[in-house]
């Protein structure tokens, strides 16, 4: 997808526009936030080991004009970086909400790793939850957006009357 369409489609003055990265699939992620100086929260905590910081999923303002967004909407179509979402709430409330989805437990109460972040995880697990399964993964965001699988589409999921909509974008 090329970066004008993204900018169309993601960019609005009416909400704004977060990006949760995965470090594993940007490289030098936690250096392009600091360089660029762009908002940021790494989702794992503050108090993170120099090695696992450089694969953590980080939560990012994108802004309109900014290098940074710049950066992300050139070079991450087909790359799964990570996903995109529409929030009226401040970058604290989202990194709390986010923060909160990384834990999730398997049948025998272990905890497991969820990397919703990631578009191809994101695209194969919404369309499998129910009502309540959905409140918890939106809370107050309002819009998901996750590329396809080969970049050049990107999806974007809402919640209507407690159901999921997929709309396409091209």
């Amino acid at each position: 997808m090329d970066a004008e369409i993204l900018k169309t489609h993601l960019l609005s003055n009416a909400t704004r526009l977060y990006c949760v990265l995965d470090g594993a699939s940007v490289q030098d992620l936690p250096t392009r936030l600091y360089q660029t100086n762009t908002p940021h929260y790494c989702l794992l905590g503050d108090d993170v080991e120099p090695d696992v910081l450089y694969m953590a999923p980080f939560l990012a303002a994108l802004l309109p004009g900014s290098t940074f967004t710049d950066q992300v909407f050139k070079e991450s179509p087909g790359k799964h970086w990570g996903i995109f979402a529409h929030c009226r709430r401040s970058m604290t409330e989202v990194r709390r909400h986010c923060r909160a989805l990384l834990n999730v437990y398997d049948a025998d109460g272990n905890p497991l790793m969820f990397r919703y972040y990631d578009p191809r995880v994101l695209r194969r697990f919404l369309p499998t939850c129910n009502p309540g399964e959905l409140k918890t993964l939106f809370g107050e965001l309002e819009t998901l957006f996750a590329e396809s699988e080969d970049g050049n589409t990107l999806t974007s999921y809402s919640i209507a009357n407690n159901e999921l909509t997929e709309t396409e974008l091209k």
